[in-house]
């Protein structure tokens, strides 16, 4: 599978990381929320069949953060219209 590195361009997949769904974003206030939701931070994922938005890491090449768009059926990718973005 080729993933298009917004600043290397195509590269293979083994250069990557997956870094999860792009909308997860970390708790605002860490040190006052209680383990049940630390629980649901943590091990709760969106799953869904289709389009989904990633967050990828060029490990083995620039080491940058970037989304993209990824149909978890057919493994289309489409570059976000902000790699940076979440």
């Amino acid at each position: 599978m080729l993933i298009p590195c917004p600043w290397c361009g195509d590269r293979e997949d083994v250069e990557f990381k997956y870094g999860g769904a792009a909308q997860i974003t970390y708790p605002q206030d860490p040190d006052t929320i209680d383990d049940a939701t630390w629980a649901r931070y943590i091990f709760f994922r969106p799953n869904p069949k289709g389009r989904m938005a990633e967050r990828w890491v060029h490990s083995a090449g620039c080491r940058r953060w970037f989304t993209l768009i990824r149909d978890t059926v057919t493994h289309e990718i489409t570059p976000s219209a902000d790699p940076g973005g979440q």
